[in-house]
């Protein structure tokens, strides 16, 4: 598997420590980490994961202690 192309979220703190990456993986794959700890990788599809944004953005998605 070739090596992934990492990038940042916009919104990361300045030292870049503790941050969102996501990699397009295919045409419809995508992974994600937390820069702080890279090892661990989740992936998805693009549009479960667009799913998921517009819930959180829509304020159906809540924390596990709400």
């Amino acid at each position: 598997m070739p090596e992934l192309k990492w990038l940042k979220s916009s919104f990361s703190e300045a030292s870049g420590n503790a941050c969102v990456e996501v990699a397009a993986t295919s045409p419809e794959g995508i992974s994600l980490r937390e820069s702080d700890n890279p090892d661990i990788v989740v992936s998805t599809s693009q549009p479960a994961l667009r799913a998921l944004l517009l819930g959180v953005k829509a304020g159906g998605v809540q924390s596990p202690g709400r």
